[in-house]
């Protein structure tokens, strides 16, 4: 038997990719596994195959009996194509699709894709032999758009090479002779669902009648330019030092991290978050919003916010955070607790276990 696993896009920093790379060492234990994808940056080359190449690749025996994994998270016709003309059967592993009325000011023709990933999901639910979702919350969303056979696999995500990684000398270097005073840490993907926007209005309170030392850190790709520019913009008018530092190598990341005094998000859709787990990893209180899986992923360690779009309490919960000793203690203390629910052989075992239950 054959397990392969099929993606809309792959890039280094991405954890969908990642989890990727993690379940096919998994799965070459017990038989061939590779990785396609229709799009995928060029530092994986040779890693990850295009998705043109499946057809071309030496035949299955059985291919009837083979599974195609697919990661679904964006719409793309290519790979929908591809998927119900396939005669393996198909496995759909969940990730959440972003809402697409975020997207539209920015990119009209991204936030198609998305709005065309939810329908395309549905048409491959009859086709779908197993779904899976990484967190519960997805999985609801699953049963709710009709597919028959779902069941909740942890995302198999494995923290530990990134907080062993040497930080990056010059970052490192920098944070600590640069910047003084707290630092306020947010990494994910600069996008409009994220809220880093109200992050910045949240940090400006902060700085202007609580903490003016304090300093706000953004880490993660930006992936619409218009997006960006309008982040930068709006921090210069409020005369902020705000890092919006983009893209980093994982050395540049456990520097940020190791730096960080507190971890915050204001993203109103996530359908696991793993940069929570991350956070905690290292040691750091977090802050989040009641929305998404959120709430499941921080399962009671970190200080969770209702979802109201107000910068005031969430500047009040940055201060807090920063001034309460005892508080830090307690939110460090449980994150630690609540990694033990991320042990990453235990998702492989319940990823392999579903996947083998259908072959």
């Amino acid at each position: 038997m054959e397990i392969h696993q099929i993606l809309v896009s792959a890039s280094p920093a991405d954890a969908i990719t990642a989890s990727a790379f993690e379940l096919r060492a998994t799965l070459r234990r017990i038989g061939p596994s590779d990785i396609y994808a229709r799009y995928f940056d060029p530092t994986l080359v040779g890693d990850v195959l295009p998705l043109s190449a499946y057809a071309r690749r030496r035949r299955s025996s059985r291919p009837a009996a083979d599974l195609l994994v697919f990661h679904a998270s964006i719409g793309e016709p290519d790979v929908q194509t591809f998927l119900r003309e396939r005669p393996e059967r198909l496995v759909i592993v969940y990730h959440n699709i972003s809402p697409a009325s975020a997207f539209l000011p920015y990119d009209p023709a991204f936030a198609g894709l998305l709005e065309g990933g939810r329908r395309e999901l549905e048409l491959l639910k009859d086709r779908t032999a197993l779904a899976l979702g990484v967190s519960a919350y997805n999985a609801d969303e699953l049963v709710r758009i009709g597919f028959r056979n779902v069941a909740v696999s942890p995302l198999v995500l494995d923290v530990r090479g990134l907080v062993t990684t040497e930080p990056d000398p010059e970052t490192a270097n920098h944070l600590a002779t640069q910047v003084e005073g707290a630092v306020v840490l947010f990494v994910g993907q600069l996008l409009p669902h994220k809220r880093p926007d109200l992050l910045l209005k949240a940090y400006h309170l902060l700085v202007s009648y609580v903490r003016p030392d304090a300093h706000l850190v953004l880490v993660g790709a930006s992936r619409l330019p218009r997006y960006r520019q309008a982040l930068q913009l709006f921090a210069q008018e409020l005369n902020l030092r705000a890092w919006i530092a983009g893209s980093v190598t994982a050395a540049q990341l456990a520097a940020f991290y190791r730096r960080a005094d507190v971890f915050v998000t204001a993203s109103e859709h996530e359908g696991f978050c793993v940069p929570l787990v991350e956070a905690m990893a290292f040691g750091l209180p977090t802050i989040a919003r009641r929305h998404g899986a959120i709430p499941e992923t921080l399962g009671g360690a970190g200080l969770l916010l209702p979802p109201g779009d107000d910068p005031v309490l969430l500047a009040e919960a940055m201060a807090s955070v920063l001034d309460r000793p005892e508080l830090r203690h307690e939110l460090v203390v449980r994150g630690a607790r609540r990694l033990g629910a991320f042990d990453p052989d235990e998702a492989r075992a319940t990823m392999l276990g579903h996947l083998l239950d259908v072959a």
